[in-house]
């Protein structure tokens, strides 16, 4: 009997030995394409990563796997709600640079120096579809653009068109349900023109002017290289003495505006429903980089009541002919992402996030934005600390 545990001791220690070299030999493949060694999220290396604690053979799987606990609990957790509006989206890294400097009329520090380069992170979307829809539906496009500037992140975070459905944000639930799909059958989707939007449209006269615009041919752009892009609301620039100007601005694209026609945008979604994504996609990777001028038009103070309409009402525009558009810098989109979800997915835009220099005025819908961004990414990015993910860092 003792010469059985004797070997089977030794048996055991070989064993171990066997497992222990087998374990040394798997180490080195446990390495990404950069040589980066696989860890826990506390830095832990790990080599396995196909088989759980067992007790026995057979199991059961121990609960004090920390590995399969944590990484279980990141494949339950990896989804997080899609955006209601603007769900359908996609995005590209850039820089931007200025032609001149504006220390005229505001000190941020990104508009003062024609030899900075400001790195830029912008996301396109469709505004009514789901995330699964298709790109070329009729419908307003965002155009949202974080710029992270030495003095903080400031976001521009506008649409395709100058102007907006709404005078007051309070009405802002009410025109996104009347435009979604209809509730009875969830039809139909990514599309405006249906019953329930008709019903609010005849209720609300402040919208006429936003439907001729989203009834015309911008609403269905030939590519997101090729669309205008708009802060719609009347902002503020002050500069280091504190003077302040009214100010609106524009994102013209360099290959100019150009649109799909009805039947192509009904054709192409059927054959292509990422045909935008992939059109921004494939012209960034071949180098042919996406160019946008950034304008503003400006208003001095004194000059507010001079109009015949509120210019700090969104679903008016300042007429560039009046007010002319000053172009002030180019932005460049020259890399693409390396993670959708992870970016374009977990981006937090919001018109709040400005630095010294661009300030707010008092248009109400403004006003209502200015709470409703940060509430949403509040639920939407699980808590408080949704800065801290490095897109919006």
């Amino acid at each position: 009997m003792k010469g059985d545990c004797v070997d089977n001791s030794k048996s055991n220690q070989r064993k171990n030995l066997d497992e222990n070299a087998k374990d040394q030999q798997l180490e080195p493949f446990r390495v990404d394409n950069e040589g980066k060694k696989m860890t826990t999220n506390q830095g832990l290396k790990v080599s396995n990563d196909e088989n759980s604690l067992k007790a026995g053979v057979r199991g059961p799987t121990i609960m004090e796997d920390f590995h399969f606990r944590e990484k279980i609990t990141h494949f339950d957790h990896e989804r997080i709600p899609e955006r209601v509006v603007h769900a359908r989206g996609f995005a590209a890294h850039g820089e931007f640079e200025l032609y001149e400097s504006m220390g005229e009329y505001t000190k941020a520090s990104f508009l003062q120096d024609p030899n900075k380069k400001t790195p830029v992170f912008v996301r396109f979307s469709t505004v009514v579809g789901s995330l699964g829809s298709m790109d070329t539906a009729r419908d307003v496009r965002g155009f949202a653009t974080k710029f992270y500037t030495d003095e903080g992140n400031y976001d521009l975070v506008g649409n395709n068109i100058p102007v907006f459905f709404i005078q007051d944000a309070i009405k802002f639930p009410d025109l996104i349900h009347a435009v979604k799909p209809e509730p009875h059958n969830e039809m139909p989707q990514a599309a405006s023109a249906h019953d329930t939007f008709w019903d609010f449209v005849a209720n609300n006269q402040e919208i006429a002017h936003m439907i001729m615009w989203h009834m015309s041919d911008r609403a269905i752009p030939r590519s997101f290289r090729m669309m205008e892009g708009f802060g719609v609301h009347a902002f503020r620039f002050v500069n280091d003495k504190g003077k302040s100007r009214f100010v609106k601005f524009h994102w013209k694209p360099v290959l100019g505006v150009h649109s799909l026609i009805w039947d192509e945008a009904q054709i192409i979604a059927g054959k292509d429903p990422d045909f935008q994504r992939r059109d921004l996609w494939e012209s960034i990777e071949i180098g042919d980089y996406p160019e946008y001028e950034l304008g503003v038009q400006m208003l001095e103070p004194e000059d507010e009541f001079k109009f015949d309409f509120d210019i700090l009402d969104a679903t008016k525009l300042w007429p560039e002919e009046i007010v002319p558009v000053k172009k002030i810098g180019k932005m460049t989109l020259n890399r693409n992402v390396d993670n959708v979800f992870a970016e374009t997915e977990q981006v937090a835009f919001h018109p709040g996030n400005v630095v010294p220099g661009i300030d707010f005025t008092n248009d109400p819908l403004l006003q209502g934005r200015l709470f409703s961004y940060l509430d949403t990414q509040l639920i939407r990015l699980g808590g408080p600390n949704f800065s801290e993910i490095p897109i919006n860092r």
